[in-house]
């Protein structure tokens, strides 16, 4: 890897994930991309290569404990330790909380909230023995103003939110960042902020802080 730091991503996906990849790839990073489809992974990774941008990928399950710490560890084998850590995986779909089968609400906050700090616990080891890392989620406006049309999205998103806050309080004196952009828009390419470049720009403003760490940046 020579000098080179390693971003990985889990809930790589083709807004968001991307531009992540793109943003730090091209600032020296190797990107480590987790997500369930293969297809899709291997498309990214073409995607990335033809943009110059080195990158791997692991078959990981978000809402599955043991997938995220078994691709996790593929991870770490691999390329070596995780220097930035970026949990980007969700469940977005509508749902009236009024109708929700209990089971669904569940699965779905294991990938909202569960999978992150799984994947937090599994790097922040290594992360403590350096005294360095940076933790990041990806939020949104939904743990701050709730919409009924989605109701499970935005207890995840909120449970995201605190889980940062919590974490940050944890491990800030060890030197590790931990924080959460929370995305107050819907993420579309064509939208003038809230497209996924916009984005990735907020995640590396929070790459950049070597003190005086925010836990978040509401965009």
């Amino acid at each position: 890897m020579d000098n080179k730091k390693l971003l990985t991503i889990i809930g790589m996906g083709e807004k968001n994930g991307l531009a992540l990849a793109r943003q730090f790839g091209k600032n020296n990073f190797i990107v480590a991309m987790l997500a369930r489809s293969e297809d899709k992974l291997e498309d990214f990774q073409q995607q990335l290569e033809r943009e110059g941008v080195e990158s791997y990928y692991y078959l990981a399950n978000a809402d599955d404990a043991d997938s995220i710490r078994e691709g996790l560890r593929y991870v770490k084998g691999s390329l070596g330790e995780t220097d930035v850590l970026i949990y980007n995986a969700a469940v977005i779909g509508k749902t009236n909380l009024s109708e929700m089968a209990v089971n669904k609400l569940v699965d779905d906050f294991r990938v909202n909230v569960i999978g992150a700090i799984v994947a937090a616990q599994e790097v922040l080891p290594a992360m403590e023995a350096r005294k360095a890392g940076k933790i990041f989620f990806t939020g949104g406006g939904l743990s701050i103003n709730p919409d009924s049309r989605y109701g499970s999205l935005g207890i995840g998103k909120a449970g995201l939110r605190n889980a940062a806050y919590s974490l940050h309080q944890e491990v800030r004196a060890k030197g590790i960042h931990v924080a959460t952009v929370t995305i107050q828009g819907f993420i579309q390419e064509a939208d003038e902020k809230y497209n996924p470049a916009a984005i990735a720009e907020q995640f590396w403003q929070l790459y950049e802080q070597r003190e005086d760490f925010d836990i978040e940046i509401q965009y």
